[in-house]
């Protein structure tokens, strides 16, 4: 399976064009399936799937112009045979992962059986949104906040610092947000100090494409990758798009400003 992990979903032309070229072909020729399930733990988590699938989203998703789009809920499908919805999952192009609560959102990827078929999907492409990104790694950075709303009584919680390890790195979004103190590279820092394997801190301008387990970043913002035991580095795991290699702030391309 490939793999465009987001912070904040397809938020610039680089990380646009990162998503054409894992597909091969034009946006407008792909097929996707969306999948809001993490968003329901929230208030107002119906409202939240809403907005997203109806593409209102600050940065839309559903909505790029694809030339089709399902929706894929996870929390249907261990009710539905297989082969009414496998087939349609085997022959998407993209499956788009919307954010929300990673412990929620795993917990549904694991129950449903989308979780074991996914390694099977090599020509898929996997479009991960904040939680929807931190799913496929192997830790979760926010189980801390998201077992607030595990119900009383659930199993849920068991494992809450692990995630599906998908990849070999673990990712930490929304990079120094000035609404998200967790984000501060500070707190990220001391978090990843724990981790046994790289953390890549990435800011909503920033993505991360992998293929064959070969990480590439994308970005038109800031990032940083953090070692397990605490160093860190700008851009030395593999070759970086352009000047983000530097994991410096650029200038955002006019194509994409408001």
């Amino acid at each position: 399976m490939k793999f465009l992990l987001t912070s904040s979903g397809i938020a610039n032309p680089s990380i646009s064009d990162a998503l054409v070229d894992l597909l091969g072909k034009p946006i407008a020729e792909s097929t996707a399936l969306f999948v809001p399930t993490g968003v329901y733990p929230f208030a107002g988590g119906a409202e939240k799937a809403w907005t997203a699938i109806h593409g209102r989203a600050s940065i839309p998703l559903s909505q790029l112009g694809w030339k089709s789009v399902g929706i894929l809920e996870l929390t249907a499908l261990p009710t539905i045979r297989e082969e009414n919805w496998v087939p349609a999952v085997r022959e998407a192009d993209a499956i788009l992962v919307w954010g929300g609560d990673v412990l929620y959102l795993t917990y549904w990827l694991r129950q449903s059986g989308l979780a074991g078929l996914l390694p099977s999907l090599s020509d898929t492409v996997y479009v991960g949104v904040s939680a929807g990104s931190i799913a496929v790694t192997p830790y979760n950075c926010d189980a801390e906040f998201d077992l607030q709303f595990v119900p009383d009584g659930s199993d849920m919680a068991q494992g809450a610092d692990r995630a599906l390890g998908l990849v070999d790195f673990t990712l930490y979004p929304h990079l120094n947000h000035p609404d998200m103190e967790d984000t501060e590279l500070s707190r990220i820092e001391k978090w990843a100090s724990g981790i046994p394997v790289p953390t890549y801190a990435i800011d909503d301008d920033t993505a991360l494409k992998v293929v064959d387990g070969a990480v590439e970043v994308i970005s038109e913002g800031d990032w940083k990758l953090l070692n397990g035991a605490g160093r860190h580095d700008r851009g030395q795991r593999r070759q970086a798009i352009g000047a983000h290699a530097t994991g410096m702030k650029s200038e955002q391309s006019p194509l994409w400003s408001s």
